[in-house]
């Protein structure tokens, strides 16, 4: 349930409703607004949810209390009307701007990220994505460098002023992930891993959550209800294809999620086309439709030479490419901004 502060409401009387929520055994998170102070409601009420709404409206400072409809709780805008905008180094993640993350999918040694870090800062890249630690599908494949690679990632970062975001595969691997990265990326086989989200949401670090490869959205929101419930509301959705029957894409990429979502949530939204389509010739059509849709950025794979890439090398941009389209996404970024509001 919600609790609408009055807007002349005290910080005696917020902190007021605070205890007499958690005297009931419940948890209170706040939402402050321009205006106004909302109080979300978490825990089962069971059958005193009435009651409970009952003795809330009552207090000081309570303007109305009603229930929240949907499941996911803390994410949705019914909780957090205003947009959620995530400081990440000298940027941010939302509020109007175009995010681009781009990088190597796997961070091969320190002249194939070195370059590419270069190429993608120098074309306009605002993050550098790479990958340290690796979820293959095959135990022969290749499973990244490890703490290697999330040095050369901080090293990347001091070269060239680019915030990094990177995976983090098991709860074991937070603190030092978190130690180098400015973003935690939970990768799409591991959204419903619940212990990692309850240990990122833990993390004094904003969090990537990618949707699950066979994700409702529904499932999706309640993955970051945990992140944002264990005490970490800097979380970023990361739209990245679902499995379907199609088999001529390495996935399917569901862009009306994009104007969906920001329906629902209050979160910012990015897109992959890499991992969505699986082949590089596709990358940039929809990554310019993602930007047309009302994405708050991309997140695309680079690399130097991806015929010789050791891993998803069919669907990383050649930094020529990389740098052909990203004046392309600003020129749709540009276009549609003005378009946001008009939505229904």
């Amino acid at each position: 349930m919600l609790v609408v502060m009055a807007v002349a409401a005290t910080e005696d009387e917020i902190q007021g409703v605070r205890r007499h929520i958690e005297k009931d055994g419940l948890t209170a998170h706040e939402s402050r607004g321009s205006e106004r102070v909302v109080i979300g409601v978490v825990g089962d009420v069971g059958l005193r949810k009435e009651q409970v709404m009952g003795h809330l409206a009552v207090l000081p400072g309570v303007d109305t209390v009603t229930p929240i409809s949907r499941p996911f709780k803390l994410t949705s805008r019914e909780f957090h009307p205003e947009d959620t905008v995530i400081e990440v180094g000298d940027g941010r993640v939302g509020g109007g701007g175009l995010t681009v993350m781009a990088g190597p999918c796997s961070i091969e040694d320190r002249d194939q990220l070195m370059r590419t870090a270069d190429g993608v800062a120098a074309s306009g890249a605002t993050i550098l994505r790479g990958g340290a630690f690796k979820p293959r599908t095959s135990p022969y494949s290749f499973q990244g460098l490890g703490v290697e690679g999330l040095e050369l990632l901080a090293e990347a970062r001091e070269r060239t002023g680019l915030p990094i975001v990177t995976e983090v595969m098991e709860p074991s691997q937070v603190d030092v992930v978190a130690a180098h990265a400015d973003i935690l990326q939970v990768g799409a086989r591991n959204m419903q891993n619940y212990p990692l989200l309850m240990a990122v949401g833990r993390a004094a670090k904003p969090v990537m959550l990618k949707r699950g490869l066979s994700a409702t959205i529904e499932e999706w929101l309640m993955a970051a209800e945990y992140i944002v419930s264990s005490g970490n509301p800097d979380v970023i959705l990361c739209e990245r294809g679902i499995r379907t029957f199609e088999t001529y894409t390495r996935n399917t990429l569901d862009i009306a999620a994009v104007p969906l979502l920001e329906r629902l949530t209050h979160l910012p939204v990015i897109v992959d086309p890499s991992h969505a389509t699986g082949k590089r010739w596709l990358v940039r059509s929809m990554a310019l439709a993602a930007v047309a849709a009302g994405a708050d950025g991309i997140m695309v794979e680079v690399h130097p030479e991806p015929d010789l890439a050791l891993s998803d090398g069919e669907q990383s941009l050649t930094l020529e490419q990389f740098a052909e389209m990203a004046p392309v996404l600003d020129q749709i970024h540009a276009e549609v901004a003005g378009l946001a509001g008009e939505t229904v």
